[in-house]
């Protein structure tokens, strides 16, 4: 299949292509044909798919998919803005977990939703490690105490306070655990550090958040592990262990599991702060 290809049969000339590109490779036929492809339109496409979703006639079809294998929108699913409101508000980080492990398949549904989270110019630069046994959990989160050890015995100016150090580190002798709050599994989010642009820090950024607001409706629990990530970044040995590929960095990293309890209210908030212009 071309680059591109429009249906002549289908295509009922609305131009609602043309105007959805994000990188206005689609223009109208001066002669009131089907819209075509811009003379950069190759160079400059960036894959989103936005011409065959969008088209009311399924008159699109691009080589790396086809109309008819893109999953059509259905309006019995689509959930309302009280319930997507609501779903926010209920959000709550889970910090305790039961030791149940989360089957494969469900953290596997879990990422495949979380990786349609919007990334710059669709460049979908986001990987996934999953450490799935709660004793490696473990292992790595003993590394973070190690790093903040030397933080602690060093001159280097700490990330964090010496006092929440001590305390975190004070609680993991004692057998507690404020770096993975014994949850089963963590989920890396990485991605290539050369890109032209930041792409992978804020595409894994927001779809670790993706991840965080879906994990509730597969019956999980999710928690930002900021210490885990911190070290991951700045405690050789922990990223060692990580094994991600070389030019890769990790840029969040996600505690999940099946939570012991339930949240009955949702707690007060600030108040928004807004300006207008």
């Amino acid at each position: 299949m071309s680059f591109i290809s429009i249906n002549d049969e289908k295509c009922n000339r609305c131009g609602i292509c043309v105007t959805e590109c994000p990188e206005r490779v689609i223009e109208m036929n001066d002669t009131g044909g089907v819209p075509t492809v811009t003379e950069f339109g190759k160079d400059l496409c960036i894959e989103c798919g936005h011409c065959v979703a969008v088209c009311p006639e399924a008159a699109f079809n691009m080589g790396i998919m086809t109309a008819e294998q893109c999953a059509p929108v259905n309006p019995d699913l689509l959930i309302s803005m009280e319930q997507m409101e609501h779903h926010i508000l209920f959000r709550r980080s889970i910090r305790t977990y039961k030791k149940k492990p989360v089957p494969r398949e469900i953290l596997k549904r879990l990422i495949d939703t979380a990786r349609y989270a919007a990334t710059a110019k669709n460049l979908q630069p986001v990987h996934w490690l999953v450490v799935e046994d709660r004793e490696e959990v473990h292992r790595l989160g003993s590394m973070v105490i190690d790093w903040m050890r030397a933080m602690l015995s060093g001159d280097s100016k700490p990330l964090f306070t010496e006092f929440m150090m001590k305390q975190i580190v004070g609680d993991w002798e004692k057998g507690g655990d404020w770096i993975c709050r014994n949850a089963p599994h963590m989920i890396v989010a990485h991605g290539p550090s050369d890109l032209p642009i930041p792409a992978s820090a804020s595409g894994c950024t927001i779809a670790l958040t993706t991840l965080e607001l879906a994990a509730p409706t597969f019956g999980l629990g999710a928690c930002w592990a900021g210490y885990f990530n911190a070290a991951s970044n700045n405690h050789a040995p922990l990223r060692e262990a990580l094994n991600l590929p070389k030019n890769h960095d990790p840029y969040g990293a996600m505690m999940v599991g099946y939570p012991t309890y339930k949240f009955h209210r949702i707690p007060l908030r600030k108040e928004t702060k807004i300006r207008w212009m």
